[in-house]
C-alpha cells in the first residue's frame, strides 16, 4: 500500500524510502488503510494484482486474479503446444486445424498463418486468462483469443487491462459481451483450437462459508453459479464441442469436489480424452477435455 500510495514503483520506490512523504501520498495511504481495515482485499485497494508475467488493474467488478487460475493459463499453453505438435504430424488435418509458425522451427515456415489459432476465454473478467495467452504464445504465431463476459463491468476491467498490455500481444484480442458462447461471432463456430474457462462455480450455500474478503467484496455473479455449483460449468462443457474444430481442447477451472461430476459431463458431451490437473496445492483444479 506504502508503494502504491507514494506514486513510485520499483527501483524508484527503494530510493524514495528515505525521503519524508509529501500530504498527498500520506492522506492517500490513510485512505488505503481505512479501507483495507474494513476488511478491503488489499487488491482492490491497490487496484493491481500480479498475474504470471502481468500487472493487472482490479476492482470490485472482477475477480481477483488468483494463482490456481495460473496454472490454468499453463495448462491451456501446454494443450496448445500439444496441438501444434499434433497438427505438425497430420498433413490431412482440415485448413484451420494445420501447424502455425512459432512453436516448431523444425517445420515453421515464418510466414503469418493463413488461419489464425483461434481460442475463446469465456467469462474473462479481469481479462487476465486472454492477455496471459496473448503475451506469453510465441509472437511468430497467429494467434486470435476472443475473450467475453456478460458483465459490462468487467469488460470494463478487461478493456483497461487491454490497453495497459499494449504492443503486438494486444493485437490478438477480441473483446464480446455476452453470456458464454453467445458473445462469440458464429463464424468461430467448429473452428476454435481451444477453450477455456473460468467460470462461476461456488453453490448458493458455500457461499456463506466464504472467507469475508471473498464473499463480502468480489462480484457475486462471479462466483456462485446456482443452487449446484455447476450450473455455468455444465454451460461450458456441453456447448464445448459446437465451437471447437477437430482437434480441439476445452481447460476449465473447476472446484476440487466437482472433478468427477464434470468429468461426466464431459464424457456425456463427447470428449473423447478428459485429464484433470492439480493446483499449487495437490487439490484437482483444472479438467482438460480433449476432442
Amino acid at each position: 500500500m506504502v508503494e502504491s500510495a507514494s506514486g513510485y514503483a520499483g527501483a524508484d520506490f527503494l530510493v524514495a524510502l528515505d525521503r519524508p512523504a509529501p500530504p498527498r501520498p500520506a492522506r492517500a495511504l490513510a485512505a488505503m488503510v481505512e479501507r483495507r481495515v474494513s476488511g478491503e482485499p488489499l487488491q482492490y485497494v491497490v487496484a493491481s494484482w500480479g498475474f504470471r508475467t502481468l500487472d493487472l488493474f482490479v476492482d470490485s467488478r472482477v475477480l481477483i486474479p488468483r494463482p490456481e487460475t495460473e496454472m490454468v493459463v499453463e495448462v491451456a499453453l501446454a494443450e496448445l503446444a500439444r496441438l501444434s505438435d499434433l497438427a505438425a504430424t497430420s498433413p490431412t488435418l482440415p485448413r484451420e486445424c494445420r501447424p502455425w509458425p512459432g512453436h516448431r522451427p523444425q517445420w515453421a515456415s515464418g510466414e503469418p498463418a493463413a488461419e489464425p489459432v483461434l481460442v475463446a476465454d469465456l467469462g474473462t473478467g479481469s481479462g487476465a486468462i486472454a492477455l496471459a495467452l496473448a503475451a506469453e504464445v510465441a509472437r511468430a504465431t497467429s494467434l486470435e483469443v476472443w475473450a467475453t463476459d456478460a458483465s459490462s463491468g468487467a469488460l470494463a476491467v478487461a478493456r483497461a487491462n487491454l490497453a495497459g498490455l499494449g504492443g503486438w500481444p494486444a493485437t490478438r484480442v477480441r473483446l464480446s459481451q455476452g453470456s458464454w458462447f453467445v458473445a462469440l461471432p458464429d463464424r468461430l463456430r467448429g473452428r476454435l483450437a481451444l477453450v477455456v474457462s473460468n467460470p462461476p462455480y461456488v453453490s448458493q450455500a458455500e457461499l456463506a462459508t466464504l472467507p469475508h474478503e471473498v464473499a463480502g467484496w468480489e462480484p457475486t455473479d462471479a462466483l456462485v453459479a446456482g443452487p449446484s455449483g455447476l450450473e455455468a460449468v455444465a454451460q461450458v462443457v456441453s456447448g464445448a464441442p459446437g465451437w471447437l474444430g477437430r482437434p480441439g481442447t476445452l481447460v476449465v477451472e473447476l472446484a476440487p469436489h466437482q472433478v468427477d461430476a464434470v468429468a461426466l459431463l464431459a464424457s456425456r458431451a463427447g470428449f473423447t480424452e478428459v485429464a484433470v490437473h492439480p493446483d499449487l496445492a495437490g487439490r484437482p483444479r483444472a479438467l482438460v477435455g480433449r476432442i
